[in-house]
């Protein structure tokens, strides 16, 4: 069952700059100064999106990352996006 609009506006409050785009993606870009900075975030991300058992798109271009949160099995937003999401929002990170 899809949250409710106004329940996905206020968990959104709750995060560091991600945003919606289309009806079912949570999306967010971070900005690093090389490429090794990039990847070792982007193995940060992995470790949590382990323990959390819910896995990102993640698209890497040079110094940009891209992370995209969905829960393909609920063709939805669910809970577990917001919750890892936040756990990511938690890596310590030169740029947003």
């Amino acid at each position: 069952m899809p949250l409710p609009l106004a329940y996905i506006q206020e968990r959104l409050k709750e995060l560091d700059s991600w945003a919606i785009e289309g009806a079912t993606d949570l999306v967010k870009e971070y900005l690093f100064d090389s490429f090794i900075e990039s990847i070792d975030f982007v193995n940060q991300v992995a470790q949590i999106a382990e323990k959390h058992q819910h896995h990102p798109t993640i698209l890497i271009n040079y110094t940009s990352v891209r992370l995209t949160l969905t829960t393909h099995s609920e063709h939805a937003l669910s809970e577990k996006d917001f919750d890892l999401a936040k756990a990511i929002d938690s890596i310590d990170k030169p740029h947003v």
